[in-house]
């Protein structure tokens, strides 16, 4: 308890309710799930040789693949149909540079978001106090959403070409023995694909997470914080050239003479015409 208040009381983890920090813990948990439910998979489909000399049969024949899915290198074992003979047949394809790199992106995606939500959390201040950090965290935040869009897209290209070459009936076109029509050649069942169909989504979902998070990293760089000084810089000026003239209760002289400024000692000017002016001419 006392290292967790420590921390605590290091820690700002109030950041981590800002859309900076909280799409952060988004990112490490997402690429997570990404290079687990590719790097993670095994897959298994089974085939069936049925020969004219059922000695020779073998109904369940397994072949099993894996990440990094070059598949030239499985190979299983399938009936001649010819005196018990059998013979070493091999899949087709090499998919591992799509799959590695797709793997590759979703490691260090995990470990530089992992490293900036500590960053942000522990070192907060430094962070924006030193204007190269954001713009490091900007450049950096820009390459991931670039990568995992092209990462996820070359493996869900690579994936449907792995889905082909593992499809029970092109394997079946492998085997010579199912070449001959005196021989019948089955399939028992495909391998499931739920576990990199989630992959393919959850590199996607990165995408739209790193690319979402750009304006967010972009407000913190010393170029979104220059331009709304300048804006606002603007904005106030525009706001000085516009003042008001001052009332002179006096400045309206417009035909008829109005004016209010004279003093109230001073005698009227304004007279009945034909009138008595003093009182010493009425007596």
């Amino acid at each position: 308890m006392d290292t967790a208040n420590q921390l605590a009381s290091v820690g700002t983890f109030q950041v981590l309710k800002l859309p900076l920090g909280f799409i952060r813990v988004l990112q490490w948990l997402f690429a997570i799930f990404a290079f687990a439910t590719c790097g993670g998979y095994t897959g298994q489909l089974r085939v069936s040789v049925v020969c004219m000399e059922k000695a020779s049969s073998n109904l369940s024949i397994p072949i099993d693949f894996a990440y990094p899915f070059r598949l030239y290198q499985v190979s299983f074992d399938a009936p001649a149909c010819e005196a018990m003979r059998r013979e070493r047949v091999f899949l087709t394809g090499d998919f591992s540079s799509s799959a590695e790199f797709f793997v590759t992106i979703a490691v260090f995606a995990f470990l530089y978001s992992l490293v900036a939500a500590v960053g942000y959390i522990f070192f907060m201040n430094k962070y924006r106090e030193n204007s190269q950090r954001p713009l490091i965290d900007f450049v950096v935040t820009v390459v991931f959403s670039f990568m995992w869009l092209v990462s996820s897209s070359a493996w869900a290209k690579a994936l449907s070409d792995v889905k082909v070459a593992t499809d029970p009936d092109e394997v079946q076109l492998l085997i010579p023995a199912c070449k001959i029509s005196t021989n019948k050649c089955g399939s028992i069942h495909g391998p499931r694909w739920s576990g990199l169909n989630t992959s393919v989504v959850f590199g996607f979902l990165n995408f739209v997470l790193w690319a979402g998070n750009i304006w967010f990293v972009f407000k913190e760089t010393s170029w979104h914080k220059g331009s709304s000084r300048l804006t606002g810089g603007a904005s106030e000026k525009q706001a000085g050239t516009f003042t008001q003239q001052p009332y002179n209760q006096g400045s309206f002289d417009q035909s008829g003479s109005y004016s209010t400024q004279g003093n109230l000692d001073q005698p009227s000017e304004y007279s009945q015409v034909g009138g008595p002016t003093s009182y010493s001419n009425q007596m």
